[in-house]
């Protein structure tokens, strides 16, 4: 028997840098997409706060001890969300009012080190968060690696869902272990989508056997150079670095929502749009009869996978005889 979840990608321009303002725009348009009947609803990787284009699209802002660099950094630092953030509460309510799904890509703070996190919101439920575990070239300067502790997914009455952002989708032992979760649907989030983007998100939902969310944003450098002025960065040396990045779009969406066959059900352009599509749940189990790599097909009499989902907080106490901290 085949069931019908209508799923959504909102494709749109952030607010960089003023995280505050991202979540008031997060809100407002998952309430959007919400009065289209959307129940699962995906936004790009770094929707808020937007992608560090700076360190893609101008060469000298990688280099040690930038100052625009330590300057973007520091108003990150200071914007980022934590833990049960006040600001998640307005974006919570839409969710637990509605009983819908929402994956938004943003910034998040841990001690002194920030992490691109895939947030999840479910109904009346905390926070699922999962930690970017692959960089691309120039994150490291900014970003901090997740661990095996946030590898996971939700379980709704409609199936599972889980998420991974950009290259990750592009580690054989991470898609493995995400299929093995058995999702019904993923959300594969992206700064924009290219061709080879496109390909490993249709990739991800063929050989999961899942319905795959490919959501990408959209970005200028006036984008950029607005935010930095909404999150009080005044006229630091972060904006004479985000005035030297190209003029025109930094991003261009290109959003798609790919079946368990690999088909594109709904494709974006480079325009907002709030992207949906109707999936047929039963195509997960039609597509698993003729595949199913994380069962049948796994061969697991040659072949083991180790998961270590430890959280690595690289402080370990260790007590002495007496019980007291060998740090005391």
């Amino acid at each position: 028997m085949s069931q019908s979840l209508k799923a959504a990608i909102v494709q749109q321009y952030s607010v960089p840098l003023a995280i505050g303002e991202g979540m008031a725009r997060v809100t407002r348009a998952t309430k959007d997409a919400i009065e289209l009947g959307a129940k699962v609803i995906a936004f790009g990787e770094h929707f808020v706060g937007g992608a560090p284009a700076w360190l893609r699209h101008h060469a000298p802002a990688t280099l040690w001890e930038h100052p625009g660099t330590r300057d973007l950094h520091a108003l990150l630092l200071a914007q980022a969300l934590r833990g049960d953030d006040p600001r998640f509460q307005p974006l919570q309510w839409a969710v637990d009012i509605a009983g819908v799904i929402v994956s938004f890509g943003g910034y998040e703070r841990v001690r002194g080190s920030l992490y691109s996190t895939q947030f999840l919101l479910r109904p009346k439920a905390p926070v699922l968060r999962h930690r970017k575990l692959m960089l691309a070239p120039g994150e490291p300067l900014l970003l901090g690696t997740g661990d095996g502790s946030t590898l996971g997914v939700h379980t709704a009455p409609w199936g599972s869902i889980g998420q991974l952002a950009a290259a990750e989708h592009w580690m054989p032992l991470a898609r493995a272990a995400m299929h093995h979760a058995g999702e019904t649907v993923h959300v594969a989030a992206w700064p924009a989508l290219d061709d080879i983007a496109l390909l490993a998100s249709t990739h991800y939902a063929y050989e999961g056997r899942c319905f795959v969310l490919a959501a990408g944003t959209l970005l200028t450098r006036h984008d950029l150079v607005h935010g930095y002025a909404r999150a009080g960065g005044g006229d630091g040396p972060g904006l004479a670095l985000l005035a030297a990045l190209p003029e025109g779009a930094l991003q261009q969406g290109n959003s798609a929502i790919i079946a368990p066959d690999g088909v594109t059900l709904a494709q974006a352009g480079d325009r907002p749009v709030i992207l949906t599509a109707d999936l047929d749940l039963g195509d997960v189990d039609r597509g698993l009869g003729t595949m199913d790599m994380a069962g049948a097909q796994s061969r697991p009499d040659m072949f083991e996978l180790r998961v270590d989902r430890r959280p690595r907080t690289g402080i370990v106490d260790i007590e002495d005889s007496a019980g007291e901290s060998a740090a005391a």
